[in-house]
């Protein structure tokens, strides 16, 4: 079972620092399998992304940085997998992305399908591919069917494994998972887990990427107000117990989005006993 956190690239030398001690903190008591960090479309944190990157693989550890379809020409995607290929970086997430407001088109790739055939094509099985899936249907999806067939198309273009979007509804993801073997997926999907530390920025997220909350969570959620220990108590059980789910019924990995944060996702983890 692999355990696995993503980062983002921060925009400040404070922040920089920050994520330089939770990422000592994840190493020491987690030992992710790797680390993912994301990729800001348009060329808006492309260069921190490589940072970041640079930094975690020097330190000795598996890194995976986000690709993505928005603002990226072939031969943008050639000469960052060259660089990544230079580093030792032996391990990729290929996303479509979303288009950021004001950016009207993709680029040269328009599905990530196309970018995982285009990653192959470039470096054979030099890295190892993750893409994402939803289990509860990408928001821009014409309907639950189309959406799973472009998942399908994903995994048969060339991908090892795939990472969901969080969800806090384990039937969604047990339903996804059995439709895409049913389609003939034979590969991992992981468990993408978001913890519950904030909830006006939850709401936030879950409304743009189309993630439910269930009803009972929002409500309960809504009805702590501005007590931050209520809401990361609450956050912290109805997350472990979502986990336990997974891990009970044999999940092949949880990938944790940290948002460069270490204090909820080691508590979620210790409870399950997963911390060293």
């Amino acid at each position: 079972m692999e355990l696995s956190v993503e980062f983002f690239p921060p925009k400040t030398p404070e922040g920089e620092n920050k994520l330089h001690l939770v990422r000592e903190r994840f190493s020491e008591k987690l030992k992710p399998s790797f680390y993912s960090v994301t990729f800001g479309a348009g060329g808006s944190t492309q260069s921190g992304t490589l940072k970041v990157v640079s930094d975690i693989h020097a330190a000795g550890a598996a890194v995976a940085p986000h690709l993505s379809c928005v603002g990226s020409s072939r031969e943008s995607v050639r000469e960052m997998l060259k660089q990544y290929q230079a580093l030792g970086v032996k391990r990729i997430v290929a996303l479509r992305g979303d288009l950021p407001s004001g950016m009207g088109q993709y680029g040269e790739f328009h599905h990530a399908n196309e970018l995982v055939e285009f990653i192959r094509a470039e470096t054979g099985d030099w890295f190892h591919i993750d893409v994402a899936a939803y289990p509860e249907t990408h928001p821009q999806a014409k309907s639950p069917a189309s959406d799973i067939d472009f998942f399908v198309q994903k995994m048969k273009a060339g991908a090892n494994s795939a990472v969901t979007q969080y969800f806090y509804n384990s039937d969604a993801y047990f339903r996804f998972v059995d439709e895409a073997y049913d389609l003939g997926v034979t590969q991992p999907i992981i468990a993408g887990i978001m913890p519950i530390t904030n909830s006006s920025q939850l709401l936030r997220f879950s409304d743009a990427c189309g993630a439910e909350i269930p009803r009972w969570i929002r409500l309960r959620l809504q009805s702590y107000g501005d007590d931050i220990a209520s809401i990361r108590a609450f956050g912290e059980e109805v997350v472990t117990d979502l986990c336990d789910q997974l891990l009970t019924a044999g999940v092949p990995g949880l990938h944790f989005y940290s948002l460069n944060q270490a204090d909820a996702v080691l508590a979620i983890a210790e409870n399950l006993e997963l911390t060293n």
